[in-house]
């Protein structure tokens, strides 16, 4: 059980340095939450997942496995409400010819 609570450990750990180098290298805050966006929701979920795996069945897993479904359910909805205040705000999205 150690064996896959560490594969799903590695595997989040992978999704969260995809979702930091796309915060780097991408230009403007909608290309950044396109990139982030699933990732690291993905990311914490394999994370999470891994963790509950390597406690076993305890009252802290059942506490993981809560936070992991509120996260699922709330990671996308919270980048939606980002990019979504962000074009109402005024910020243009970015383009290879600046005005």
């Amino acid at each position: 059980m150690v064996v896959l609570a560490s594969v799903f450990i590695f595997l989040g750990l992978v999704f969260l340095l995809i979702a930091a180098i796309g915060m780097v290298r991408l230009p403007d805050v909608y290309t950044r939450s396109h990139a982030v966006g699933l990732t690291d929701t993905w990311g914490a979920f394999f994370m999470l997942l891994g963790l509950a795996l390597y406690q076993g069945f305890s009252l802290n897993a059942v506490k993981i496995l809560v936070v992991l479904i509120l996260l699922l359910f709330l990671g996308t909805v919270i980048s939606h409400a980002t990019v979504r205040a962000a074009l109402r705000s005024g910020l243009k999205p970015w383009s290879k010819v600046q005005e």
